[in-house]
């Protein structure tokens, strides 16, 4: 497995996102200067605006004893921004990682960076904070030159102190902090002008800082949402329907509140119980549903997903995403004339996110005020939902993320927030919510499925001259062609989901991207061309092609492509989004008697732009490769009368250790280039590399993910 550079082991600052969440904002600061990162910031904060920050001071903390505090409306859910967020305003600072505490994702303390989605840390936040902190760097400094007399630009600044080189005086940002009162002197603004470090510049960033509360994570010492305990909690269960679009006509309550210790909640449709003990709110929802009459409602079966999607495309695009991949010269006049054409369909499953820790929410109503502690990657949006919800002010609702047992996409939303506020204010006491893993894979959302049909054209010399992309229900994102084809179409189309359906790692460009590179092998194998040399021939973005070609040169294609054998193939492919770019290599070795794809090496090559963490890309890298084998070979929601089949790992096997192959990972580092984020495109590629690999060892092309196993098996 390769990387770029040597993880820096940096003592972990503690980890009181909790405790801070618990205590007044003074009583934790103090005294000083506070500074945050926002995009759009919450409007119970002074000094703040829809769009970020207007000043320094309420943007970062130095406290008198020389600590620092860093605010982020960001959420970490094992995507590394902890350790970003703070190498970037340690970077800025001139001070080590490990002399900063990071607060995030307390919606009465931090700002509002948006939602922890779409790989915005790195372009939109990581900027804020820099912006920040190199703001608050310069005044430092001013304030030390007017001390000094001197002139700002003779000093230097180094290890949380301002230096005049000259006169040899030195002050810390500490005695600055005692000296003059931070909160005043800092009222100016963040300056959009200020210089941040230039890349060949960087110390801190560019270099493989570890998670700052990873000791914490390991020891178990860490509190994650569902372990959120307070003084008096109860235990909440939520009354679900049998099966989807069922709705109660009827309910008998007296069971559930004849039971000693158990109070029942009933708002409207929402019907639930709390009691001191878990195992006793399940037996209080065990007479809930003795209790309740259901009408149920007629729903399409897995079986029958593709002509559901299908007979209920419209027009119009997709909200999920752009609805148009673009279009020029005339597809259907190049068709026409093509020498030869292929159609091929291509089916996507729903998948499901199945993160290590589901849904979990502990609710308190104290002084007319709602707190909620959650996992979630939208802390503001959660507390907008809590306040629609109960016509609260939203001054009187708080949500706090701890760190977070996984998301992938698929914390948006703020299910389990507003249940357990339900019950909390329905037995009058706080109330932890916590959805087991039967809910989270039956009610939580789900990645969309997708149906894609697509036509090209070769003309005589087989040359690509006719593309047509229609995808149905994804999302509009990756249906736009990165290759040079004269005639093009590509359009996205939503359906009626029969399912629940939201956001997902990379989401629609998962689905378009599979779809876009299966085809191109088909259309190269139909051209009698190699698969590498039929997609270089067409691809102009520069960008695209360095991946391409070096993930093609570190799995030594041209060798394993000659080096034939039975039922073993290499596949390739290749894709953006997020503004990063990808492609990979794969291994597989197929037993055709029993389908079974045995993935022998995946080689992947990924660039966006300057590294600002190895070690953490290089994690985020492997994450996406791991997670993009499970719905390759295997995972997939099945569901019928309206109910999920595949409701626990037994029946949903996302991958195991036994399951990963080996990872050759090669990380282009382009300083020239802004920063972009990593933690979603290296999804998009290891499905269709493998898909190529079997068509290439089977020679049946593959048109499904997950990848059907008996289509592979011989007669």
């Amino acid at each position: 497995m390769n990387t770029t550079a040597p993880a820096n082991q940096a003592p972990p600052p503690p980890d009181c996102q909790l405790e801070f969440g618990r205590r007044t904002f003074m009583q934790m600061l103090g005294a000083g200067l506070l500074v945050t990162a926002a995009s759009e910031t919450a409007p119970a904060q002074r000094g703040r605006s829809r769009g970020g920050a207007r000043t320094v001071a309420a943007r970062l903390h130095i406290a008198r004893d020389g600590k620092i505090t860093v605010m982020t409306g960001k959420v970490e859910v094992g995507q590394g921004s902890r350790a970003q967020i703070t190498q970037a305003a340690a970077e800025e600072l001139r001070v080590s990682p490990d002399s900063i505490t990071l607060i995030m994702a307390d919606t009465s303390l931090v700002p509002n960076d948006g939602i922890t989605a779409g790989s915005r840390t790195t372009p939109s936040t990581i900027p804020a904070v820099r912006k920040a902190a190199a703001t608050a760097r310069g005044l430092l400094v001013d304030l030390a030159s007017k001390k000094w007399k001197t002139k700002p630009a003779d000093a230097t600044v180094r290890d949380g102190a301002v230096t005049h080189p000259a006169s040899k005086q030195k002050v810390t940002y500490a005695q600055l902090a005692g000296a003059y009162d931070l909160a005043t002197e800092f009222k100016k603004p963040v300056s959009d002008n200020v210089t941040v470090t230039p890349v060949d510049r960087w110390k801190v960033l560019g270099t493989s800082v570890p998670r700052p509360n990873r000791r914490d994570i390991v020891t178990g010492a860490h509190r994650y949402p569902s372990d959120i305990s307070l003084e008096g909690m109860l235990y909440g269960k939520v009354l679900r329907p049998p099966s989807y679009g069922a709705k109660l006509t009827s309910i008998d309550l007296s069971a559930a509140k004849a039971l000693k210790g158990v109070t029942v909640v009933r708002d409207g449709e929402f019907v639930g119980c709390a009691a001191a003990t878990l195992h006793l709110a399940r037996r209080g929802l065990a007479a809930l549903e003795r209790g309740a009459k259901w009408e149920s409602a007629t729903h399409p079966p897995s079986s029958k997903l593709f002509s559901h999607l299908k007979t209920r495309a419209q027009a119009g695009g997709s909200r999920r995403g752009r609805s148009s991949g673009g279009s020029k010269g005339s597809v259907k006049e190049a068709l026409a004339k093509a020498n030869k054409t292929l159609s091929k369909t291509y089916e996507v499953a729903y998948v499901q996110h199945a993160p290590m820790e589901p849904r979990a929410a502990v609710a308190e109503w104290k002084d007319k005020k709602l707190t909620v502690w959650t996992g979630s990657q939208a802390p503001t949006r959660v507390a907008s939902d809590l306040s629609r919800a109960f016509g609260l002010s939203s001054r009187t609702v708080r949500v706090i993320v701890p760190d977070t047992g996984g998301g992938f996409g698929g914390k948006h939303s703020g299910d389990a927030a507003v249940e357990a506020a339900r019950l909390a204010r329905g037995a009058g006491k706080s109330v932890s919510l916590r959805w087991t893993r039967k809910e989270e894979f039956t009610w939580a959302y789900f990645r969309p499925a997708a149906l894609i049909e697509i036509q090209g054209g070769l003309d005589a010399k087989g040359a690509l001259v006719a593309w047509d992309f229609t995808s149905i229900n994804p999302g509009g994102s990756g249906v736009a062609c990165p290759y040079d084809v004269p005639n093009i179409s590509a359009k996205s189309m939503r359906s009626s989901a029969p399912l629940r359906q939201g956001s997902y790692r990379c989401l629609a460009t998962t689905a378009n991207n599979f779809a876009r590179e299966c085809f191109m092998d088909e259309l190269a194998s139909a051209a009698g061309v190699d698969p590498l040399a039929f997609r270089l021939a067409r691809l102009k973005d520069p960008r695209l092609r360095a991946v391409l070609i070096e993930a093609a040169k570190k799995f030594d294609w041209k060798r394993r492509k000659a080096d034939r054998r039975d039922n073993v193939g290499v596949g390739l492919a290749c894709g953006l989004d997020k503004g990063s770019f990808v492609a990979a290599c794969a291994e597989v070795a197929v037993d055709r008697k029993t389908g079974a794809i045995d993935v022998r090496l995946i080689c992947e090559a990924f660039e966006c732009g300057a590294i600002q963490n190895p070690v953490g890309l290089l994690k985020q890298v492997q994450g996406g490769i791991i997670m993009g084998l499970g719905p390759a070979l295997g995972e997939e929601i099945r569901f019928q009368d309206g109910k999920i089949i595949t409701d626990s790992f037994s029946s949903y096997p996302v991958p195991r250790f036994k399951d990963v192959p080996p990872l050759d990972i090669h990380l282009l580092n382009r300083p020239d280039l802004p920063s972009v984020g990593g933690g979603e495109t290296p999804i998009v590629v290891p499905a269709p590399a493998i898909a190529n690999a079997v068509f290439d060892a089977t020679g049946i092309a593959v048109r499904s993910m997950p990848i059907r196993s008996e289509a592979l098996r011989k007669a």
